[in-house]
């Protein structure tokens, strides 16, 4: 393609499709774009009528380009690459000269992206610590060594200088394997996994959507290893054949892959209660629950998943530093409703 946009007044950029142009107009766009915006970002920008064809706004991502089409793109305005400190609760367990424990809320995403450039705990911990904030980890991500899902909620630590943010992902990139490092986190899974006690070796890499993962071959050139250990500790609604309808599963990283426990435990049959991304075909399995346990269960707004123990080794001291966040309220709901109907 050579070059096919003109730029336009203000944020607006014009085109007409080359006579080998085809194929969706999300992915075309994407594509002559260079890179500019993601895919998911050009069909938002298309879904909310900031594309037109030959002068009509096109609302179908999926519509199909054809040679000569002429399109007219109106851009969103260059965001600030700097996030702002924002005056966000936080949750703090423990604090010094140089790093910050703390309790993060389900909700809460860890650090500016397309659609969420405000309201995120980096805003937060720029606002709570000021220019002691180690920036290493990029403007977008000032003292970030590790993140959860936005729906994660869990215990979490960031670095407040340089020195302990390469520290501190040193630890992380080395997933405890010669250090005091652990991750453990508490799920409540549909079913009960046929061992109580075992481990999921399976690879993760990207599963189309750029924002998903799934288990991949080996061989897989996106392929990274993902390593979960898992225990059940608690079965809900037991059958006399010892199966369940719910457990609660405690997990320990091994590896720190991007939905890694999620993913691998819908890999063996148990996806999370409320994943909406990798356990929306077990939602139904709710109808088999007796009130009230069955509303509790369809209300539930997000995966059960809390990251409840965090240990890692003190940047400075050397001391081996071991932090623990209670059950969340909402959590501790589901499962009180799940005993109940057990």
């Amino acid at each position: 393609m050579n070059d096919p946009f003109k730029q336009a007044s203000g944020n607006r950029k014009v085109l007409t499709a080359n006579e080998s142009a085809s194929g969706r107009l999300d992915a075309f766009l994407t594509e002559a774009l260079s890179g500019e915006f993601s895919r998911n970002r050009i069909k938002g920008l298309i879904e909310q009528g900031a594309v037109s064809l030959n002068g009509t706004p096109v609302l179908e991502p999926k519509k199909k380009v054809c040679p000569g089409d002429a399109f007219e793109i109106v851009l969103p305005a260059p965001e600030d690459p700097e996030p702002k400190g924002e005056a966000i609760p936080l949750d703090v367990v423990y604090e010094d000269d140089d790093l910050i424990v703390l309790v993060k809320p389900a909700g809460l995403v860890v650090h500016p992206g397309a659609g969420n450039w405000t309201g995120t705990l980096v805003n937060a911990l720029i606002h709570h610590c000021g220019e002691s904030l180690s920036g290493i980890g990029g403007v977008r991500r000032p003292g970030i060594v590790h993140r959860l899902d936005k729906d994660t909620s869990g215990v979490m630590v960031a670095a407040k200088n340089d020195a302990a943010h390469r520290h501190l992902s040193g630890q992380f990139a080395d997933h405890g394997r010669t250090g005091p490092l652990e991750r453990a986190y508490r799920a409540i899974v549909w079913g009960r996994p046929r061992q109580l006690k075992g481990m999921v070796d399976a690879p993760l890499g990207r599963a189309g959507d750029r924002t998903k993962r799934s288990v991949k071959r080996e061989e897989s050139d996106d392929a990274r290893e993902a390593i979960t250990h898992y225990q059940v500790v608690e079965r809900y609604c037991e059958k006399p054949d010892g199966t369940a309808l719910a457990s609660a599963v405690e997990c320990h990283l091994e590896t720190g892959r991007t939905h890694q426990i999620r993913v691998h435990m819908a890999h063996i049959g148990h996806p999370l209660i409320g994943d909406p991304d990798y356990g929306a075909a077990f939602r139904t399995k709710a109808n088999l629950l007796p009130e009230p346990a069955k509303s509790v269960v369809n209300r539930f707004p997000r995966q059960a998943l809390h990251a409840f123990m965090l240990q890692f080794e003190h940047p400075s001291s050397g001391e081996t530093m071991h932090f623990e966040a209670p059950m969340p309220a909402d959590m501790e709901g589901l499962i009180a409703a799940l005993r109940t109907a057990s």
